[in-house]
């Protein structure tokens, strides 16, 4: 069996009540935990200290980042988790430096990583439709995909040397939600990977 840090990067906004990622939160954890697994819960938005979260990523075997996407990124609020986190792991507790070597300085950047054998996943809820993506005449993404979207986010795990599991993704969440959907389609999701 696996331990599973379930994050939940949701910013609490007055238009954005972090109804569906709490949910989402709340549905992994329970799945995952019916499969035998063990999880750990924590919100971005309450509370956290550096050394706990250092912790967490090193008793995890996965990481499931559940985050809304806001502006095309995930909330302000979690890049300063990453800033403050992953910056203090540095130091071996998730990666040695940035992984080059004096013996070749221009190599191998990005390599350090030492989370190796573990893995993570990413469940994003858009207001963009699926539609908008992966369609080259569709005007903001131009043919990319969600992943493509994403790919800062998947290479700083990569830079830990983490493995990725398939992406989730709820669409259009705030003008056309389909939430029953999302959740039958979130739990297929996890039976599948977990």
């Amino acid at each position: 069996m696996s331990n599973v840090l379930i994050i939940n990067a949701h910013r609490h906004y007055p238009f954005a009540q972090g109804r569906l990622n709490r949910s989402l939160t709340q549905l992994a954890d329970e799945l995952i935990r019916a499969k035998g697994h063990s999880t750990r819960i924590v919100t971005v938005d309450d509370e956290w200290q550096v050394e706990q979260e250092l912790e967490n990523h090193q008793w995890a075997d996965i990481i499931l980042l559940q985050s809304p996407v806001n502006w095309m990124m995930v909330p302000w609020s979690f890049k300063k988790y990453m800033d403050e986190v992953y910056t203090a792991g540095m130091g071996g507790a998730l990666c040695n430096g940035d992984g080059r070597h004096q013996d070749a300085p221009k190599e191998n950047y990005g390599a350090g990583g030492t989370l190796q054998g573990k893995k993570y996943m990413l469940s994003l809820t858009f207001n963009a439709p699926a539609e908008s993506f992966n369609d080259e005449s569709e005007y903001l993404f131009q043919g990319k995909s969600v992943d493509d979207l994403f790919f800062p986010m998947h290479m700083n795990f990569r830079f830990f040397a983490m493995e990725p599991l398939p992406t989730f993704a709820c669409f259009d969440v705030m003008k056309n939600a389909s939430v029953e959907q999302d959740f039958e389609r979130f739990q297929q999701h996890i039976d599948a990977h977990f």
